[in-house]
């Protein structure tokens, strides 16, 4: 199963962290794991490389972490809002390969 935390404080998303793979296929063919892999790296990548954000980005097979500073949340907030709702419409769809936190830090 996908693991996808969002982590926010005072409603604004400062990072997310996405662990695990969906299980929904075999590796080369899980569409569920190519959805969630795609969109996250687009977020990532649109933060880092469109914005010029200096984010803490962390990734390895099956892992993705990204954490902001308040003031780079504020200047990603669209970007991450658009993540999480993209995200969210995929648990629903595949909810027993993709589960959702929001963590409050």
């Amino acid at each position: 199963m996908i693991t996808v935390t969002f982590n926010c404080s005072d409603d604004l998303i400062c990072g997310f962290q996405i662990s695990g793979h969906s299980g929904y296929s075999e590796d080369g063919s899980d569409i569920v794991c190519a959805a969630v892999s795609s969109a996250a790296y687009m977020a990532a990548n649109t933060i880092t490389e469109i914005l010029h954000i200096d984010a803490d980005v962390t990734e390895n097979d099956g892992f993705m972490r990204l954490n902001l500073s308040k003031d780079e949340a504020v200047l990603s907030s669209d970007i991450l809002n658009g993540l999480r709702l993209h995200l969210t419409a995929l648990s629903e769809q595949f909810s027993d390969y993709i589960k959702l936190k929001i963590s409050e830090v």
